[in-house]
């Protein structure tokens, strides 16, 4: 049963595209007349991020979203972990400030919790039928990797372990204990949704509008190096 999703948007420098994801937001309606609480933690940006999300909030009351900022950059994964604290939904989905993913997809990926048989939903980019920007060969040869490498360890048979949009049971999410402060967070927390026991996770496509460092693509190959760390730290010790 889910009466509440919320949403949790980590933002940094994201002025451009804040707003035009709020009214995308704001503009669906979810199955089963669920309710959507929207949780955003800004990072410490230095562009006018904040300005922008404060008078969304005052022009648009209806939807609900919850404010905190960071008076220090600590990175995406420091605010989701701040943000998973401050959720009140029996369920919350991971939504990036960016355009790369459509929050009209939230209801692809709460069907199979309304059908009553997932407490976690994957949206994966890798899964056919779904528009996907043709972008970077080594980002997805990467993401692949990357998604053997935490299959292999979890035992799990995800074909995008990486993927933004998460969609998982708030108690589950509160109980994980997550440490990485950055990137890390897509491994550290699948791998320990794949050591709950009798959890039940399920994976379903999704589109994928992706950008480029012009645009303000912020992940590295740095990154990829630190997700193979985590990977292997946080399923194996």
């Amino acid at each position: 049963m889910i009466n509440k999703l919320s949403i949790i948007i980590p933002a940094f420098n994201e002025a451009r595209t804040i707003a035009l994801v709020l009214e995308k937001i704001k503009e669906v309606e979810l199955i089963n007349n669920i309710e959507k609480e929207v949780i955003i933690i800004n990072d410490a940006s230095t562009d006018n991020t904040e300005e922008t999300i404060r008078t969304y909030q005052n022009n648009n009351p209806e939807l609900t979203i919850l404010y905190f900022s960071q008076q220090i950059n600590m990175g995406k994964g420091a605010a989701l972990n701040r943000a998973i604290q401050e959720t009140s939904g029996e369920y919350l989905v991971v939504q990036d400030a960016d355009l790369e993913y459509d929050p009209k997809e939230y209801n692809t990926l709460l069907q199979p919790v309304v059908d009553g048989v997932a407490d976690v939903v994957y949206g994966s980019r890798f899964q056919g039928g779904n528009p996907h920007r043709v972008l970077f060969f080594w980002h997805t040869l990467g993401n692949k990797f990357l998604t053997f490498l935490s299959n292999m360890l979890t035992n799990l048979n995800l074909t995008d372990m990486e993927t933004g949009y998460k969609l998982i049971k708030t108690p589950i999410a509160k109980s994980l204990n997550l440490r990485e402060k950055r990137f890390g967070f897509e491994p550290e927390v699948t791998a320990k949704i794949a050591k709950v026991k009798d959890i039940r996770i399920y994976e379903v496509g999704i589109s994928y509008y992706g950008r480029t460092y012009a645009d303000g693509k912020k992940v590295c190959w740095k990154d990829g190096f630190r997700a193979i760390y985590c990977i292997i730290k946080f399923n194996l010790f």
